[in-house]
């Protein structure tokens, strides 16, 4: 499926609008600056999202709002005492100098990264996003197994990446998920949410009342996990949603 991107300003915004072959208009404002984004039928005009946008203008000021405000980390710089995430818990970083291969062991309230010591800041943060992502999948193989069956889908693989804008994505012709990696900062039932969230897109690949009322019915808290999901500290302004 082709998919047609440009950005317009609207009010002095920039609206980034995605046309491709979809049914209704949906708009959103992501972290961690706001970014607003429409994605349009592909006969939808410039001027009818406009109108859509002006519309929803104090909301969005809303959404924006509260990404200024939220709880940021800083930059990373790989030292001892830095503050890192693993399923909503916070840890504190500790490097110590190791003659071997890189080991990460999480333990107490200590990350403990044993490393090389002629290895740089940027080194260790690749060290540490493989191990998290080492993580997430082992934590994600379990909750994909159990809510397939719950469900009653299959599918042909889950994977993991980086992503700007989402938490997770479904590409429902080739039944495969995506996880966004940042996902293993955050609590277990956060994941779980994105998990069923994707899932569901086998059965109904709109976000219409039958999508709903199949989240509702499986996972009838999900609007609080997504909102703890939204709300967690967000990653430092270099890496981005």
């Amino acid at each position: 499926m082709s998919i047609e991107q440009h950005q317009i300003t609207i009010s002095g915004m920039p609206v980034y609008i995605v046309r491709k072959d979809i049914k209704n208009l949906h708009l959103g404002v992501y972290p961690p600056d706001g970014r607003v984004r429409v994605a349009v039928p592909r006969q939808v005009t410039n001027d009818a999202v406009r109108l859509a946008v002006i519309g929803k203008l104090r909301w969005i000021r809303r959404q924006q709002a509260k990404f200024e405000t939220q709880a940021r980390q800083s930059e990373r710089e790989m030292v001892t005492g830095e503050t890192h995430y693993l399923l909503g818990r916070r840890y504190r970083l500790r490097v110590t100098s190791h003659s071997g291969a890189t080991e990460i062991v999480a333990r107490g309230s200590t990350i403990e990264l044993r490393v090389r010591p002629h290895l740089d800041a940027r080194q260790r943060e690749r060290a540490l996003q493989r191990w998290y992502r080492h993580q997430l999948k082992e934590l994600a193989v379990p909750l994909v197994e159990k809510w397939q069956q719950s469900l009653g889908v299959q599918l042909t693989e889950c994977r993991v990446k980086r992503m700007k804008t989402k938490w997770g994505t479904c590409n429902a012709k080739a039944r495969r998920i995506w996880l966004n990696l940042e996902l293993v900062k955050k609590p277990v039932e956060c994941t779980e949410y994105v998990i069923v969230h994707e899932l569901v897109h086998l059965i109904e690949r709109h976000h219409n009342d039958r999508f709903i009322s199949i989240l509702n019915e499986h996972l009838p808290r999900w609007r609080s996990f997504r909102d703890a999901l939204n709300a967690a500290p967000l990653a430092h302004e270099n890496w981005s949603y």
